[in-house]
């Protein structure tokens, strides 16, 4: 599918190429002048050294060039130097065609000599200048020089370095110091290759390996270089004795090489053999049938029967342990010049086939750690090759390694730790690695270069390859092939692209229009910016981020590489620069089709595996992490079709990277961002990205692409639950700029779930919402400048109570309850709500104000502010009533009632009943409707047929939905006395105002006579006016001052009359009855009042007051009752007169029975009384 939707500029790669693979070039020297007189076209480099700034570089011409380092700025890479040509030596030179060339050049640092073998002829000079040494001492047939224990400290100066020579008929190791030494001689003739590790070696020739124990003087076969070299078929076996009678001398010149004869040795031999020959029997070793033949090569004579029935102990003589020399010129040849021997193959590949022969391999032998040796083996120089691992015990360790073709050379970097840290070698170079030097043969043509693979891991990386240029325009196959080599010291390099990339700069939003910086003169800002002025601030923060990317982008590295005139270094790719490359890589697949975005992803998921070992690295798994978040983002916002399911919120967090950055690509969200007074700093490679996805026109919001497609990928989801990761970041003190960020990202959450919220109004986007909002955020003002946008005024409350502002929160809603556009329409009982936030602010102007306000619109509710116990701030009644009456005179009627009927605080009493009857006077007076209303109800009770309610619960159940009528409820209630015998009001003013509406307030007339003492009155009212004979009843009982007010518990003893008082209104009521207009509600309430009551009365009082034509049947309940009561009333009297008889003879009896027991008592008189 191709790529569609909005310009992506993010999704466009970078112009320059970087290589992918584990190493990269660094150029060193270019054009090498390898001839002075300037004809170069037949000679080629053959070998390279460095050490302490100076640069040795040998040629097939057998000539060195001895390069000197001087400061300078360099933009190849290398920290700023230059070499110059200080010198051309000649070590051997040599008029034959055959010439060789320098072959080897070996440093010894801690002698400051120098051990050049060319054209098979060994040398030795000083450092640096190379000056000859040792009264120009010269060892020929040279085979290969060196054996340097690799386990020795290289930084020990003045320490003697003992090597290895390997001459035609023997290895001698040779102690050089101020002079050579010789420390022993070890049969093993024509020696092509050998490392060493404390006392073992693995040594080779040409045409087998095998491990040398020094100290010992035994060896160990191992197995030949070409499985096809039958002249290696007698390899393997046990151990053999390789010691030669030796006495210690001094080198003297060329007679030097005439070495002692070999000697018996009385070394312990090492009693350990292997089986490598059953290992090498799968590598396609060649059979011939019947033909064997056998032939030692190790230097050790063997009987016709196998190596393996010697002795270990015997000593063979040189002239039968050692091949002839034609063969050891030949493999001497082959190893020495490889390029040469390589060019020359090519050419009799090209004039006629070869014969049927086996080719004779290079032995190549590597020790990347301190137990193991890398050897390689195979067929012949155009079939894959194989590397072996062996151990010093000779057994074959890890897997094989493979190589595409048969290498010219080997070398191993990293993978022991030991080594690293010596080295100086950064600590990602942990990692270890074999590089091949070979040629590849494609479809197209043949590139020459370096395979390079993990030998440290079962499971590796695979192989990548790395190409060698080659500027030369001869043909010579001699300028084409790769060498390469590991230099004595390492060299320090700058990689200027990752301080490019790492540095930090200041992102400049050009299309983002609210920024707000605090700034003085913003005008002469916004101007020095559009001249490309910058302040002084930023230009001292882009210096203080040049010198600390300057140190995160050094790399040493001692492996070089040469082809043609020009010698390159061979250094791990920083891990930036590398993951970077595949980036682009794909950017660029993506140019024709869809951005593959699964590998992106896996390079995430890659480097989220990996520990970052250094700053350098953590800085470079940031920008990758970051730079994929931005180019994923960019994608999925363009195209949001066929989005990789794994692409989430975690994945763009993971990075670190600022989110106004990710931010800045969302049209909807760029309004959010707050840059502030410094802006915005990111990685320079990131703002290159930026800058010029934001050089595109900006998409105006009415045509957001981003947004427009609510039925494909939910990109604003994605956006919200990555800022609501970010928002849980807040208080992460590493973060900087912490306080724009944190406003940044709560105002785009807000703005997301607001937008979110208009468009699905979904409950948990709500709740969302609300939770943002609840915990406070950052960007207040931007916040409330959104929710004013899109018209959220409750959720803008809720804002505002996250900040405790009880002012705005109280404005807010009383906006909404007023009337003012609220989308969410959330609040439902605003009055309610504002009720209940007054009661818990302490803001006494805020309770006055919107109290006061609340009583205006709802009187109850407004009161319940003042009256509420768990309310926060109290107010003295006195002072609501005053504040009441001045903004809301409607609420202070209810505020009394609360006063008065809640509290029963009957101080407020006679204000109530004066709010009580401007009411219902008002009504009165004004509606005739009202009084008819309060005629019917008369009438309609007087019409109810006994038993029936009081007239106050008639009332009660029929009242009307005004509030004149609840106010007369009330205030019969007040004035009936309902608040006990301790409370009083102004009987005669009110009495007054009901005046003139007598006939229509019949019940508050009543109570008034009552309270004035006028009973007959009263109780003449109840039962003609009203007809209310039940509360008449209670009229008697109670003392009519407490008729008309709900009772509920026991009635209080004091305000109970006597009972002469009751008797006494029970016959003004029998009055009243006996003068019903109704005779049969006359004998019916008469007979029934004296029927229950006839102990209040008087039976001669009854008889006189009954009609004399009653029958006596009418009042013979009460007749019956009466004359039991006076015969019990007897009864009592007589037994009460006994009972005190009865106890006055027992006072009578006790008295007397006290002065007998006290006896007869004399008294004497005093004289004066006497004499008187």
């Amino acid at each position: 599918m191709a790529a569609a939707g909005a310009p992506n500029a993010l999704l466009k790669p970078a112009s320059k190429s970087i290589s992918t693979g584990p190493y990269t070039l660094r150029a060193l020297l270019g054009d090498v002048p390898l001839s002075a007189d300037g004809e170069t076209s037949d000679i080629a480099i053959t070998c390279v050294e460095y050490w302490d700034g100076n640069l040795y570089v040998g040629t097939s011409a057998a000539e060195i060039l001895h390069f000197v380092s001087i400061p300078g700025g360099s933009s190849d890479g290398t920290p700023g130097t230059t070499f110059i040509l200080a010198s051309r030596l000649e070590p051997s030179p040599s008029t034959s065609q055959s010439s060789k060339g320098v072959q080897q050049i070996i440093l010894l640092p801690r002698v400051n000599k120098a051990c050049i073998r060319c054209n098979n002829v060994l040398t030795f000079y000083s450092l640096p200048e190379l000056s000859p040494a040792f009264a120009n001492t010269r060892i020929s047939n040279c085979s290969w020089i060196g054996g340097r224990d690799l386990d020795v400290d290289e930084n020990e100066e003045g320490t003697p370095e003992v090597m290895m020579i390997c001459i035609k008929s023997r290895i001698r190791l040779v102690r050089i110091g101020e002079e050579p030494r010789l420390v022993k001689n070890i049969e093993y003739p024509a020696c092509l290759a050998s490392a060493r590790r404390g006392r073992f070696v693995c040594v080779a020739d040409a045409h087998s390996y095998a491990l040398l124990d020094v100290e010992n003087q035994q060896k160990i076969p191992l197995f030949p270089i070409s499985s096809l070299d039958e002249d290696a078929e007698s390899v393997g076996g046990g151990v053999q004795d390789v010691s030669s009678a030796t006495v210690p001398q001094v080198f003297r010149g060329i007679s030097s090489t005439q070495a002692h004869s070999p000697g018996p040795n009385d070394s312990t031999s090492h009693g350990r053999s292997t089986s490598l020959g059953a290992f090498m029997g799968g590598l396609g070793r060649k059979q011939q049938g019947s033909r064997s033949r056998s032939r030692d090569r190790s230097g050790i004579g063997s009987p016709e029967g196998g190596p393996g029935r010697q002795s270990p102990k015997q000593s063979l003589s040189p002239s039968r342990a050692g091949p002839d020399i034609r063969g050891s010129s030949q493999a001497a040849d082959m190893v020495t010049a490889p390029m040469v021997a390589s060019a020359r193959n090519d050419t009799v590949q090209q004039t006629k086939p070869l014969p049927q022969t086996p080719a004779i391999l290079r032995p190549h032998i590597s020790s990347p750690i301190a137990s193991e040796f890398l050897l390689t083996t195979g067929t012949s120089d155009n079939d894959p090759g194989v590397g072996i691992f062996v151990n010093c015990d000779g057994d074959v360790v890890r897997g094989t390694l493979e190589f595409g073709k048969y290498p010219t050379t080997i070398i191993t970097d990293g993978g022991d730790p030991a080594a690293v840290m010596k080295s100086g070698y950064s600590e990602d170079d942990h990692d270890g690695y074999v590089l091949a030097a070979m040629e590849r043969i494609t479809t197209d043509l043949t590139e020459h270069g370096l395979e390079i693979q993990r030998w440290d891991v079962d499971a590796g990386e695979g192989k990548a390859w790395l190409a060698v240029p080659n500027d030369s325009l001869e043909t010579s196959p001699a300028r084409k092939v790769v060498g390469l080599g590991v230099t004595r010291t390492a060299i320090d390099m700058v990689f200027s692209e990752i301080a490019e990339r790492l540095r930090s700069r200041r992102l400049r939003m050009r299309h983002i229009s609210t920024e707000r910086p605090i700034s003085t003169e913003p005008l002469v800002l916004e101007q020095r910016e559009a001249e490309g002025v910058l302040e002084d601030w930023e230009v001292q923060r882009n210096k203080q981020e040049d010198e600390f990317a300057s140190r995160l982008c050094q790399k040493s590295t001692r492996v070089v590489t040469w082809s043609g005139s020009a010698i390159f270094w061979v250094a791990r790719n920083p891990i930036l620069l590398k993951f970077d490359a595949t980036i682009d890589q794909i950017l660029h697949a993506s140019l024709e089709t869809r951005l593959d975005q699964s590998r992106l992803v896996k390079i995430v998921r890659r480097i989220r595996k990996r520990e970052a070992k250094s700053e350098a690295e953590f800085l470079s798994l940031e920008y990758i992490r970051q730079k994929i978040s931005l180019i994923l983002f960019a994608d999925i916002a363009a195209n949001r079709t066929d989005v990789n399911p794994q692409i989430n919120e975690h994945l763009f967090v993971e990075g670190g990277l600022d989110p106004r950055v990710i931010l800045s690509m969302v049209p909807l969200l760029q309004e959010d961002i707050v840059e502030g007074s410094k802006g915005i700093w990111i990685h320079e490679g990131l703002v290159i990205l930026m800058e010029r996805q934001l050089s595109t026109p900006p998409v105006s919001l009415e045509s957001d692409e981003v947004l427009s497609r609510p039925e494909e990928f939910d990109l604003l989801g994605l956006i919200k639950r990555y800022l609501s990761i970010w928002r849980q970041r807040k208080g992460f003190g590493s973060i900087a700029d912490e306080t724009q960020i944190f406003s940044t990202v709560d105002a785009a959450l807000l703005h997301v779930l607001l937008y979110q919220d208009q468009q699905a109004q979904s409950s948990s986007i709500r709740a969302e919402l609300y939770a943002v909002v609840d915990h406070g955020v950052d960007c207040f003002d931007r916040a409330v400048e959104l929710l004013e946008e899109f018209h959220r005024l409750y959720v803008l409350s809720r804002l505002y109570q996250s900040r405790k502002m009880a002012g705005k929160v109280l404005a807010t809603w009383r906006r909404i309850i007023e009337g003012e556009h609220d989308d969410g329409g959330e609040l439902v009982d605003g009055e309610n709500e504002v009720r209940k936030y007054l009661v818990k602010i302490k803001d006494l102007s805020l309770i006055e104000e919107y109290g006061t306000w609340l009583a205006n619109r709802n009187p109850a509710l407004g009161v319940q502010v003042f009256t509420d116990d768990n309310s926060r701030v109290k107010l003295p009644p006195n002072q609501v009533v005053q504040l009441l009456r001045l903004r809301s005179p409607d609420a202070v009627k209810v505020y009394l009632e609360h006063l008065v009927f809640g509290k029963k605080n009957v101080r407020y009493a006679n204000d109530l009943i004066s709010y009580y009857l401007d009411n219902v006077l008002a009504v009165l007076e004004s509606s005739s409707e009202a009084r008819a209303t309060l005629a019917q109800s008369y009438e309609s009770y007087r019409a109810l047929h006994p038993p029936k309610p009081t007239y106050r619960q008639f009332i009660v159940d029929n009242a009307i939905p005004a509030s004149w009528w609840h106010d007369r409820l009330r205030l019969l209630e007040l004035l009936g006395g309902s608040h006990g015998a301790g409370f009083s009001y102004d009987v005669p003013e009110v009495l007054g105002r009901i005046e003139p509406f007598e006939d229509s307030l019949v019940p508050e007339s009543i109570i008034l006579d009552g309270r004035q003492g006028r009973h007959s009155q009263a109780l003449r009212l109840l039962t003609h006016g009203l007809g209310d004979y039940h509360t008449a009843v209670n009229y008697c009982l109670l003392g009519g001052s407490s008729i008309y007010h709900p009772t509920s518990g026991p009635v209080r003893p004091e305000s109970i009359p006597s009972r002469e008082e009751q008797a006494a209104l029970f016959r003004s009521l029998l009055y009243e009855f006996l003068h019903i207009d109704d005779i049969s509600d006359r004998v019916e309430r008469t007979s029934e009042l004296l029927e229950r009551f006839g102990a209040w009365f008087d039976v001669a009082y009854v008889l006189n007051q009954i009609p004399d034509e009653w029958s006596v049947d009418l009042v013979s309940a009460f007749l019956v009752s009466a004359l039991r009561r006076l015969v019990q009333d007897k009864s009592e009297a007589m037994i009460t007169k006994a009972l005190s008889g009865a106890e006055n003879l027992k006072v009578s009896a006790d008295f007397i029975e006290k002065c007998e027991a006290l006896g007869p008592q004399v008294e004497s008189v005093p004289e004066i009384v006497a004499s008187i």
